[in-house]
């Protein structure tokens, strides 16, 4: 596979919802804000609309600490999430845990310890969820994470973005180029939460899509064991098709152990937008 020179501006529309593409290639910055509610803007307005401009960059060695934490605040939620909320996407779970509350009574004849059931198999959860998700976390501070200038910065057909606001590190994204079958992989996606809600993840995603086009990707997939169903919009956003799932996916660092098989479980979902035929 060639790669045309990634200094070349990109300005290719991906997303068809989208009014304005981000320009940009893997050389440059770029900037992405809300647009203005009306024709003109005052000097205060364009000062404020100023303040909310997002700058999407390469990553640069001095953001390393911003990006790791942003990272690992990401990753932390997911242990509640994962625990709790994942729990509602596991009918067969939720059935042997039903099974495992009355099976309880039957045997210990005790009211109070059936009612205390629930809360002991809901805080096993919580501790086979933390410890997975850690280990799982510690691999990936240890590996990529670790060095993303070797990782993703040195390689040709790979990169690592930040998005800035008022001068502060809040997302970041990577994008991974695989020769085998010609695609790019997006990965790392993360946006601290304080700052949510302001299209920051969707104009990071955006810019791994025209990073893919300006490279001759022929497509750009990701996976992802969210819980949350606004990750799943976000991507479908974005152009992206849901390709396949898994409901017993094996995390880095899992023991695979029947305890550990017994109170985690999580879904993995793949997702593929086709730029071009192959």
């Amino acid at each position: 596979m060639h790669f045309s020179s990634p200094k070349m501006v990109c300005e290719t529309k991906i997303v068809a919802d989208e009014h304005d593409a981000i320009p940009g290639s893997k050389k440059e910055s770029i900037m992405w804000s809300s647009p203005p509610s009306s024709a003109a803007l005052s000097a205060a307005e364009a000062k404020d609309a100023r303040k909310d401009a997002v700058f999407i960059r390469e990553f640069e060695r001095g953001d390393q600490e911003e990006v790791r934490r942003i990272f690992y605040e990401g990753i932390m939620e997911r242990i509640p999430n994962t625990a709790f909320r994942g729990l509602r996407q596991q009918p067969r779970t939720q059935f042997l845990y039903a099974l495992l509350t009355v099976m309880c009574f039957f045997v210990t004849k005790s009211v109070t310890l059936t009612c205390c059931a629930p809360l002991i198999l809901m805080s096993a959860r919580y501790y086979y969820s933390r410890k997975v998700i850690q280990s799982y976390l510690d691999c990936a501070l240890h590996t990529d994470m670790a060095d993303i200038e070797a990782y993703y910065m040195t390689p040709t057909g790979s990169c690592f973005w930040v998005a800035v606001l008022d001068g502060r590190v809040v997302g970041i994204v990577a994008a991974q180029g695989r020769e085998d079958d010609n695609t790019v992989e997006l990965r790392r996606m993360s946006v601290d939460s304080r700052y949510r809600g302001k299209g920051i993840a969707k104009a990071l995603g955006r810019r791994v899509l025209e990073f893919a086009v300006r490279n001759n990707y022929t497509a750009v997939v990701l996976g992802t064991t969210a819980v949350k169903l606004a990750a799943h919009k976000l991507y479908e956003s974005l152009g992206f098709r849901r390709t396949g799932q898994s409901e017993d996916y094996r995390l880095p660092g899992m023991s695979r152990s029947l305890l550990e098989r017994l109170f985690f479980q999580i879904r993995y979902s793949r997702y593929r937008l086709q730029l071009r035929e192959e």
